[in-house]
């Protein structure tokens, strides 16, 4: 989505990101589970999708909510984004659409930790090309601040479209 020279600076795609991202992303019915969100508009790799927000708090206040959630509310989730060892996105009351997005192994988008203004923001992140209508998804086990090992493992994946069965031979 961006245009080559025109939004350059991290504040700019940050602004133009916030701006669109309700003309660029629905969500609806997943076929991966629940609800889901989809990109209304191609996305391009390196593209900044959307902001993961919520209450920020502490890591003891997010395992009691998770708890009491679990425990009091058959078949409610709970949206609990893990920054650090000291603090917790959780978007399971308020905050954006980001928090569902699904679970892949094999995403289409990534998740990292960025400065603004000097504000720290989660922005999820299309870690490919995303077609019209596409499903989002990233893998919710990937560490949020470690850029050059998210960029090791991607040149190390293959696809699964591209493997072949191996007889050994």
């Amino acid at each position: 989505m961006w245009i080559p020279g025109l939004i350059s600076s991290m504040a700019e795609k940050y602004r133009f990101m916030r701006e669109t991202f309700r003309k660029r992303l629905a969500f609806g019915k997943s076929g991966i589970h629940g609800f889901g969100i989809f990109a209304k508009l191609p996305h391009r790799a390196g593209d900044m999708v959307i902001e993961y927000t919520g209450e920020l708090v502490r890591p003891s206040i997010a395992d009691r909510r998770e708890h009491f959630i679990y425990n009091s509310l058959v078949g409610a989730g709970t949206y609990m984004f893990r920054i650090d060892e000291e603090r917790v996105i959780d978007a399971t009351r308020a905050g954006s659409i980001a928090h569902l997005i699904n679970h892949s192994c094999e995403p289409n988008c990534y998740s990292r930790v960025i400065s603004v203004n000097g504000d720290e923001h989660i922005i999820i992140f299309a870690k490919r090309d995303i077609k019209r209508w596409e499903e989002l998804t990233y893998d919710y086990r990937g560490v949020v601040n470690d850029t050059e090992s998210e960029e090791q493992s991607a040149k190390l994946r293959v696809p699964r479209s591209e493997l072949t069965d191996w007889n050994g031979e």
